[in-house]
């Protein structure tokens, strides 16, 4: 195997595991721990009230929440580049569902910035009624943002890893492990959408799944056998120096 092809294959590799962490890092930190400091469950007013004195935070969440849906978009890439050879139609599809997630998660940041200066200006007025009605409306805004991405997301992941099962890059247990527990994600959030209450326990699954397959990726590579019979223009004289390596 040339040491251009080698080169080319372990960039791919770490491209991809890189790409899967990323994504997951970010919105942990964004979506999660950042949203912790700032809000008061149940409790508008003393959310507001932190989120004006801790705009620092608030505006990191919202910078957080801009990387991640760059992130969004950077692994639907990669992802389509890695599984178009499987079926390049589903991969676009799946690519442009990614590309609207991180489209609709950069545009619920216009309400967490009105959130921001609503909060900044109900504390310096003392509270007043009208404007918790307002920061009420954006949080509802923002929570609604979250719920809606939901479904480009679970739309395009479902697609991806069913081309992911389908190439045996990576282990077909996490493969179908991805794609079970974003269905269970996509009933919640079809739930969600129609006004049902939803239990966190089907998202829960979800979860640790883009840390388990960046990781993965990252120390084990991906299966060379399966990107060699996902290369159809390669002879089968370059296959087998491939293999031979």
């Amino acid at each position: 195997m040339s040491p251009g092809i080698a080169l080319s294959r372990a960039s791919r590799s770490r491209i991809l595991g890189v790409a899967f962490l990323l994504q997951a890092v970010t919105s942990l930190i964004s979506g999660l721990i950042l949203k912790l400091g700032l809000v008061v469950p149940g409790n508008v007013s003393e959310s507001m009230m932190k989120i004006a004195n801790h705009a620092w935070l608030m505006r990191a969440n919202i910078l957080g929440e801009m990387i991640t849906a760059a992130g969004v978009i950077f692994l639907g890439a990669v992802l389509f580049v890695t599984l178009r050879k499987q079926n390049e139609t589903v991969a676009l599809v799946a690519l442009g569902f990614y590309i609207l997630e991180g489209a609709i998660l950069a545009a619920s940041r216009i309400a967490a910035f009105s959130l921001l200066r609503t909060s900044q200006e109900y504390a310096a007025a003392g509270r007043p009624a009208y404007l918790q009605t307002i920061g009420t409306l954006a949080f509802a805004s923002m929570d609604f943002g979250y719920t809606l991405l939901m479904l480009p997301f679970c739309l395009g992941a479902i697609l991806f890893y069913s081309l992911l099962y389908k190439s045996r890059i990576v282990a077909r247990v996490l493969s179908l492990w991805g794609l079970i527990s974003v269905f269970l994600a996509l009933l919640a959030t079809l739930f969600a959408i129609c006004g049902k209450e939803v239990s966190m326990f089907l998202y829960l699954p979800y979860l640790p799944f883009e840390f388990t397959v960046g990781a993965w990726i990252l120390i084990k590579g991906t299966n060379t056998t399966a990107e060699i019979t996902a290369w159809p223009i390669l002879s089968s004289s370059a296959r087998s120096r491939y293999r031979q390596g």
